[in-house]
């Protein structure tokens, strides 16, 4: 009977937690909120693209996609910000001719971050940062092993691969 009991009350506690793990995160608003980094944006827009992109996190890859059927990493983007009406181009080396280049430490929320990956010669990779943590910027792209997740910059696959931060708007 113990035994019984005992499976009965981890298993309950296994139900609970797996199931608060399938959530899908929103970001914030910072004005009726507290958030959890440090500069709020002060564009509403680029909240709603964070929002936007959040809502593709666990879609699968697929190159030239843009829908929640499959997704590159390009458009992620080029979705999230067009959903909230910022007009960005459709591929990541194009992207990262607009806006303004800003050094990392200055990266804020719904900031682009460009990538050379897998030994590339330009860039062919791109990310939105989510988040901001002590010493971490947090991004959302689409790769093609795992679709749409959020990475960390400081892990050091990203870190090597990054080239530069910009910001659109």
């Amino acid at each position: 009977m113990k035994g019984l009991l005992k499976f009965g009350f981890s298993l309950i506690i296994t139900l609970v937690l797996f199931s608060c793990g399938s959530a899908k995160r929103r970001m914030a608003d910072p004005s009726k909120t507290e958030t959890k980094y440090y500069n709020p944006p002060k564009d509403q827009r680029l909240i709603n693209a964070v929002n936007n992109a959040l809502e593709y996190e666990g879609t699968r890859y697929k190159w030239g996609g843009t829908t929640l059927k499959g997704m590159d990493c390009s458009g992620l983007v080029y979705v999230a910000y067009g959903k909230a009406h910022i007009q960005l181009p459709r591929v990541s080396r194009a992207m990262a001719n607009e806006g303004k280049r800003i050094k990392v430490r200055n990266a804020n929320i719904g900031d682009l971050l460009f990538f050379k990956t897998e030994g590339s010669r330009r860039i062919n990779h791109v990310g939105m940062v989510v988040d901001i943590r002590p010493g971490k910027l947090i991004f959302i792209h689409s790769t093609t092993s795992s679709g749409v997740i959020i990475s960390s910059l400081d892990q050091n696959y990203w870190k090597k691969a990054f080239i530069e931060a910009r910001r659109m708007i």
